[in-house]
């Protein structure tokens, strides 16, 4: 295998109530964000059971990105004025990824 079709990157993970969608897409898209994954799940924790019952309402969103360390601390940074109202956690951790896309 050759490690030149590897770049080091930084998966951004977040987790939060599902009216929250919109303003998240926008942080990442203000920040030049072109690709992410957003899943609808379900889950338990300090905000109590979430599990999507009711449409709209007791719900949650995952969005994902592959993006730089700047990215994602600016990311971080455009969250923080939501953790305070809503059900809201985000975490990154360094992974490597194929090449052939910019890592923003």
């Amino acid at each position: 295998m050759s490690f030149s079709a590897i770049q080091s990157a930084v998966l951004v993970v977040i987790i939060g109530e599902s009216v929250l969608q919109d303003r998240i897409i926008k942080i990442l898209k203000d920040l030049g964000v072109t690709g992410y994954t957003l899943s609808q799940v379900q889950g338990a924790g300090s905000h109590g059971n979430r599990q999507g019952d009711l449409v709209g309402y007791n719900t949650n969103i995952e969005i994902k990105s592959v993006v730089s360390s700047e990215t994602s601390e600016a990311i971080f940074n455009g969250l923080l004025q939501y953790q305070s109202n809503h059900a809201l956690i985000a975490f990154r951790q360094n992974v490597d990824a194929l090449s052939g896309f910019k890592i923003i």
